[in-house]
């Protein structure tokens, strides 16, 4: 995979600290930036968010149309039967992302892997996997790819690094199911959960935001 394309955004100048946050299937790096405004963070925390845009791939579910993801789907049950080809080559494109927060002087462990729905599903799957300790792992209306092989794959740099999930009630594109099985699996595994469920769709609302926002304080102030 070709490094990937970033809209980036400084809440202050000179940021100590980075978000990198994935989107979902068929969006893009933009999907996100209203989001990151609307937190309001505070003027202590001096952040840099990422939005990378996820390659131009035929999807499988979408009769092969082309459109940006971060691996094909070829199945409704989403967490049924993952793109293993596509889920590694986008983790380690997000490592990269990593590792180019590292040279400009953001230590790992101010670095957050965000994402929504497939972007949640690999900032998880890297996440997980990543060598250094990370400052936390937010993984939005999403489910826990490759989860038979995490047990055995899995980085002890960041067994005990804070997971946020959050899932909509009433999502019909990826079951708060798939979101539930993924907390448990990882709560079996030792993994520090905060959950969160809402009211909502495949979506994020305001409560969502107001959450994001505490834990983010909480996690980097």
């Amino acid at each position: 995979m070709t490094e990937l394309d970033c809209i980036e955004l400084e809440t202050q100048q000179q940021p100590d600290a980075a978000v990198i946050w994935l989107h979902g299937l068929g969006a893009d790096g933009n999907d996100f930036v209203p989001i990151a405004q609307e937190l309001r963070l505070p003027p202590a925390l001096r952040l840099r968010f990422v939005f990378p845009h996820a390659p131009i791939r035929p999807i499988t579910i979408n009769q092969g149309y082309r459109m940006r993801g971060w691996y094909d789907v070829t199945s409704l049950d989403v967490a049924g039967r993952d793109d293993v080809d596509g889920i590694i080559a986008s983790s380690d494109a997000v490592g990269r992302l990593c590792e180019d927060q590292v040279s400009q002087g953001i230590e790992h462990d101010r670095i957050v892997l965000a994402g929504f729905s497939q972007g949640g599903a690999i900032a998880l799957h890297s996440g997980l996997r990543h060598p250094q300790r990370l400052a936390g792992i937010m993984a939005l209306s999403c489910y826990l790819p490759r989860g038979d092989s995490l047990e055995t794959e899995a980085d002890a740099a960041n067994r005990d690094t804070p997971v946020f999930m959050a899932h909509g009630r009433m999502d019909s594109v990826v079951s708060i199911e798939f979101g539930r099985q993924a907390r448990e699996q990882l709560e079996q595994q030792g993994y520090s959960i905060e959950w969160r469920d809402y009211p909502i769709g495949h979506s994020v609302c305001a409560d969502e935001i107001a959450d994001i926002r505490r834990w983010l304080i909480e996690l980097l102030d």
